[in-house]
C-alpha cells in the first residue's frame, strides 16, 4: 500500500505532504513561487493535474503521470472568437477552477470548469479541450442577467459531479447561477435549484441566480447531494430535484465555503463556518469544524486542537478534504490542520505555508 499523500495548492507553490512511519512530512514543493489555483488527482490512472495562475503569462495547466517526478503541460482551452460572457464582452479564460474525470467508460474524458463560466470537455486526456456549447448557450446565461459574478467580476464553474452510475449524467455548480444538470453528456442542461434561497436578490426563489459555494454527491448514494451555499447549507435526496435547507438555525453551521462528505454514509458531512460574507473570519475568532451525522438535522461543533482565540482563518471552497477517517484543511493564513479521527481531534501540521487555495488527497 502506498503512503498517504496530501497535495496542497498555495499562493506560492504546490506542497506535497506524505505520511510515512515517522508521521507526516513535506515530500516536495513543485512550482515554487507560483500561485496554484487548481489541483486534481484523476483516480482512474493517478494523473496529477495542477492549474497555475502566472501573473505575466496567465493560466497554465500541467500534468504528471509519475506523482510529480516530471511534469508536462497542455495547451490551454480557448473560448471561440465569437463567445461573449455578456453582450459586447468577449469571453477570455481567466481562471481554471476545477477538473473532473468523465467516468471509467470514457478513459480519455475530462471536464474543466472555468471563469467566465465556461465548461470545457476533452476526450484525449486534456490534450485538446472544447467549449460545451449546450451549457454556454443556455438561455439563462445568454440573457446576461441570471449568471453573474460572486466575489469575482464574472461567473465561474467551481464544482463538477459525475454520476458513477451513468457518465452522461453530470452536475455543475456556478457562482452565481446555481446547479445545472445534464443527462445526455452535456448537450442539454436544466437548472436544479428548487428549494434554494437567494437572499441577496429581490426574488429569493429565482430559478437561476443562486450561489452554491461547493457541490458534492455521496458516492454510495449519488442521489444525495450536498452544497455549502452562500445562504446556508442545503441537501437533496432526490438528485437535485428538491433542496432542503439543513443550516443549523440556532448554531454555527451556516455561511462558509468548505464542505466534505462521507462517501459511504449519506447522512454525514463536515463544514467550516465563517462569520458572514461581509466579515470573513472564524466565528467569534475561534476556528471550528461542524459535523452532522443525521443529514443536517443537528450539527456538532468540533474544536479540540483548533485555536479558540484571535483566529482570523477561514477556509476556501476547495481547501477541505477527507480520505478514510483523515480530514485535512488549509486556511487563508497558511495553516494546515489534520485530524485522523473524523474531526474529533486536530493538530496543526504546519503554519508556514502561503494562502491555501486547494487541497486534495492522493
Amino acid at each position: 500500500m502506498k503512503n498517504q499523500k496530501i497535495l496542497v495548492g498555495t499562493a506560492k507553490g504546490l506542497v506535497v505532504f506524505e505520511k510515512n512511519e515517522s508521521g507526516w512530512a513535506v515530500e516536495k514543493v513543485h512550482f515554487r513561487g507560483m500561485p496554484v489555483s487548481m489541483v486534481y488527482v484523476d483516480e482512474r490512472d493517478n494523473t496529477w493535474w495542477a492549474g497555475l495562475t502566472h501573473r505575466h503569462w496567465g493560466q497554465k495547466l500541467h500534468f504528471s503521470k509519475n506523482e510529480g517526478e516530471t511534469w508536462g503541460v497542455v495547451d490551454m482551452p480557448c473560448y471561440p472568437d465569437d463567445a461573449e460572457y455578456r453582450p459586447g464582452k468577449r469571453a477570455v479564460l481567466k481562471k481554471i477552477w476545477c477538473m473532473h474525470h468523465a467516468g471509467p467508460d470514457r478513459p480519455g474524458g475530462l471536464w474543466l470548469g472555468t471563469e467566465p463560466g465556461g465548461l470545457f470537455y476533452s476526450d484525449d486526456n486534456g490534450q485538446n479541450f472544447h467549449l460545451v456549447e449546450g451549457l454556454w448557450n443556455h438561455p439563462s446565461r445568454i440573457d446576461g442577467q441570471q449568471w453573474f459574478g460572486a466575489g469575482r467580476d464574472e461567473p465561474f464553474i467551481h464544482s463538477i459531479v459525475v454520476d458513477p452510475r451513468d457518465s452522461r449524467h453530470v452536475y455543475i455548480a456556478v457562482s452565481c447561477a446555481g446547479v445545472f444538470e445534464t443527462r445526455d453528456g452535456g448537450q442539454t442542461w436544466e437548472p436544479k435549484n428548487r428549494g434554494l434561497i437567494a437572499a441577496y436578490l429581490p426574488n429569493p426563489d429565482v430559478e437561476v441566480g443562486h450561489d452554491p459555494h461547493l457541490l458534492l454527491a455521496c458516492a454510495a448514494n449519488p442521489d444525495v447531494l450536498w452544497q455549502q451555499n452562500h445562504c446556508g447549507i442545503f441537501r437533496s435526496t432526490n438528485g437535485g430535484e428538491d433542496w432542503d435547507n439543513v443550516t443549523d438555525q440556532t448554531g454555527l453551521a451556516d455561511y462558509g465555503f468548505g464542505l466534505a462528505i462521507d462517501p459511504e454514509n449519506p447522512l454525514r458531512a463536515w463544514v467550516i463556518p465563517a462569520t458572514s460574507d461581509e466579515e470573513r473570519v472564524a466565528p467569534n475568532l475561534a476556528l471550528v469544524v461542524c459535523r452532522t451525522d443525521d443529514g443536517g438535522q443537528t450539527w456538532q461543533a468540533l474544536r479540540n486542537g483548533l485555536p479558540q482565540q484571535f483566529c482570523f482563518d477561514i477556509v476556501f471552497r476547495h481547501s477541505l478534504a477527507r480520505q478514510g477517517k483523515t480530514l485535512a484543511f488549509g486556511t487563508t493564513t497558511g495553516n494546515l490542520y489534520l485530524s485522523e479521527n473524523d474531526g474529533e481531534e486536530w493538530w496543526c501540521l504546519t503554519g508556514n505555508l502561503a494562502r491555501i487555495d486547494y487541497l486534495v488527497f492522493a
